[in-house]
């Protein structure tokens, strides 16, 4: 008989796309939500509810709140002089500030006081978004991974043979998306490996992605299903016995310049420079004096005990 292996299992690690969830919360819990001096608090206190939600549901033995040092960064906006334009402030107090809304601003401090308060990791890098931050720490986890974010683009990181999976909230935190690759397959007609090609052929306005002039989401999963990947496209289309229709040859030459670049503005980085950090769930908070010092000051008493109850309690699974 054959004696049970005692090896430990990889850890699960939980990526969070912080200021997607932040936003999300600032949207869904009114700003009637507020400290006792009467500011608002909604975002802070919604994003502490989605981690306990997300802690309590999906038990990862490791979690990262990532984090946008850089929401625009100044080398995607070399490439491709529209990305994200349309999320500028409108009179920046400086130049590249992203358009936030007035009571949300303020909030942003308070989480990542709380979070670093709380010991859950938060890694931010200048030059680069949380998006990337994401990238890094997705590909180089042994072990399985589940990224909560809003952002359709991170779905290039599942990877069903990796246990790579996007949370994707549907309603909320409490109904969640598991995007796999099987998932993309059924809804899109491309696995995560081939998703920066399909979304770079459809763009996508809400980023300032153009996209090819006339190619939508059902001819780009066609193309991409017929010639393998972007670049067997491209060749296609510069070969005139293949079976692309003159319409569909004529905007893809047309598109050559953007095809060139923007790949590497969808991709996400791999290969950011990331600070030391501790991943581990803590059964007990990091700083528990200014844990306190900020439950009482913003009126966050209950949120926090709830997400330290479900943090003590995944600490004994």
């Amino acid at each position: 008989m054959t004696a049970p292996s005692s090896a430990t299992p990889p850890a699960r690690l939980m990526l969070l796309d912080t200021a997607s969830l932040y936003f999300r919360a600032f949207f869904g819990v009114p700003d009637s939500v507020r400290s006792p001096d009467g500011q608002p608090v909604n975002a802070v206190r919604g994003l502490l509810e989605f981690i306990t939600r997300l802690v309590h549901d999906h038990a990862p033995d490791q979690l990262v709140a990532c984090w946008d040092a850089d929401w625009r960064p100044q080398w995607r906006v070399d490439l491709i002089p529209t990305y994200k334009t349309h999320r500028l402030a409108a009179e920046p107090e400086v130049e590249g500030q992203e358009e936030v809304p007035d009571t949300l601003s303020p909030q942003v401090p308070v989480i990542a006081a709380v979070l670093d308060a709380l010991g859950i990791a938060r890694i931010g890098v200048a030059g680069y978004e949380a998006d990337d931050v994401i990238g890094t720490l997705a590909t180089r986890h042994p072990g399985p991974v589940d990224v909560v974010t809003g952002d359709r683009d991170l779905f290039q990181l599942v990877d069903d043979a990796r246990g790579a999976r996007v949370l994707y909230p549907i309603k909320g935190v409490g109904t969640l998306q598991l995007t796999t690759d099987a998932l993309l397959v059924e809804k899109y007609g491309v696995n995560g490996s081939q998703y920066v090609d399909f979304a770079v052929l459809r763009g996508d306005p809400s980023d300032g992605l153009p996209g090819v002039v006339g190619i939508g989401e059902k001819t780009a999963t066609k193309l991409i299903a017929q010639y393998g990947d972007l670049a067997g496209i491209q060749a296609a289309a510069a070969d005139p016995d293949s079976k692309l229709t003159p319409a569909q040859r004529k905007r893809l030459i047309e598109g050559t310049d953007y095809l060139a670049v923007a790949p590497k503005v969808v991709t996400v980085a791999t290969d950011v420079p990331l600070p030391a950090f501790d991943p581990t769930l803590r059964a007990e908070p990091l700083d528990p004096v200014t844990l306190d010092e900020l439950s009482e000051r913003w009126g966050l008493g209950t949120p926090i005990k709830r997400l330290l109850d479900t943090l003590a309690e995944a600490g004994t699974r």
